[in-house]
């Protein structure tokens, strides 16, 4: 292995402890709240959407689920904004963690896990934003790992970042509703945002199998999803 790779993977490993220590010592694990949402969010204006935007950017690109981004958000402001905001913030950590991988991860992890990362490329280069849309309609899989497998690969940016925040539209708004303030019975609230979830679940899993023309993105989503059968 090279001194530049060596180099690289330092920096990769040193900058994921150093970011985990400081989430842990400043207290940020305590951010994404209802709590924090109402004293430093509601109610401020711009400020106040700006910092949601670029904490849920943050979070959700170190792995924090984008639905908690997305309910946080409609509790904030409501159904639409709540949605349109997280879904930005989902997109900028999609983004963060993608550029992370392919700028200081691309040669340690092309050379540590080769097979996996030909499985992504297989699966997203011949139409890599109809491929990218597929994963994210799907009710599993890790967006994390996701977005680091995909940064090793060979796929486009601007495809992949662009299926993504489409492919991300569905359980956002969906998780937006179900935190949304809005003046509709909170159980009934609750009851249409599971069903939403559960139909916007069966069509992901439908065109998955559908339109993936054999061709397998994760052994384990394959096996959750009983892809096979």
């Amino acid at each position: 292995m090279s001194a530049k790779v060596v180099l690289r993977s330092a920096i990769l490993f040193a900058s994921l402890v150093a970011f985990g220590l400081a989430l842990k010592f400043a207290g940020l694990d305590e951010y994404f709240s209802k709590a924090w949402i109402d004293a430093d969010i509601r109610g401020q204006g711009l400020g106040g959407e700006i910092l949601f935007v670029c904490v849920a950017a943050v979070f959700t690109a170190v792995g924090l689920p984008r639905q908690a981004a997305a309910f946080l958000g409609g509790y904030a402001f409501g159904f639409v904004p709540g949605t349109a905001l997280s879904l930005l913030g989902a997109a900028m950590g999609c983004a963060t963690a993608f550029y992370y991988a392919r700028f200081l991860g691309q040669d340690l992890v092309r050379a540590r896990f080769p097979n996996r990362v030909r499985k992504v490329d297989d699966f997203l280069s011949e139409n890599p934003f109809t491929m990218t849309l597929l994963i994210r309609f799907l009710p599993v899989g890790s967006n994390l790992v996701v977005n680091l497998a995909a940064g090793v690969s060979s796929v486009r940016a601007s495809a992949f970042l662009s299926g993504s925040a489409l492919g991300y539209i569905p359980q956002m708004a969906i998780f937006a509703l179900v935190g949304t303030g809005i003046t509709v019975d909170p159980a009934l609230r609750i009851g249409l945002g599971v069903v939403l979830f559960a139909v916007s679940a069966v069509l992901g899993i439908h065109l998955y199998r559908k339109y993936r023309h054999g061709k397998t993105f994760d052994d384990r989503i394959e096996r959750d999803l009983g892809a096979g059968d």
